[in-house]
């Protein structure tokens, strides 16, 4: 895992079409800005089970990564 750490404003790039902006640091809570193409899906994590769930379904299909 790489670590940065970035102050109110600025910028971190992922690739060339990734954006993340810090937008708000208050009590602790940070809010981050995403800059990304529409197909480029972007998850919470707390919502990723819910979609691993999904894929484990009845007829859907399995990818192993």
């Amino acid at each position: 895992m790489l670590v940065l750490s970035r102050k109110l404003g600025e910028k971190i790039y992922i690739g060339d079409n990734v954006c993340i902006t810090v937008v708000d640091i208050d009590r602790g809570k940070i809010r981050l800005g995403i800059e990304a193409p529409r197909d480029v899906p972007i998850y919470r994590e707390e919502l990723l089970p819910l979609k691993n769930a999904e894929a484990g379904a009845p007829g859907a299909s399995t990818v192993a990564h």
